[in-house]
């Protein structure tokens, strides 16, 4: 995951997400599955006001399709507080 926070002098806008599931991870219907899975991922954790303003780049990997949904949001999560609380 990557995180590029908000400039200081910027107004506060809603985090930006994109998603990088490459070729390698399976057919398009695979890699199509993973994105909204993800995407439903960061909006629970918006939901729960768990995603700090900023740019988000979210990797995926074949893992991912077979996550139960409770750990694939733990995990989003977990990459999250990571990736924010490195760049303050």
């Amino acid at each position: 995951m990557t995180f590029v926070p908000p400039p200081p002098t910027a107004p506060t806008e809603p985090p930006r997400v994109a998603f990088a599931v490459g070729k390698g991870m399976g057919g398009a219907v695979v890699r199509n599955r993973a994105r909204r899975r993800l995407r439903a991922a960061v909006r629970e954790l918006q939901r729960q006001e768990r995603l700090p303003t900023g740019a988000y780049l979210l990797g995926a990997t074949a893992e991912l399709a077979h996550l139960p949904w409770s750990a694939l949001v733990s995990d989003v999560d977990a990459a999250i507080r990571a990736a924010t609380e490195g760049a303050a």
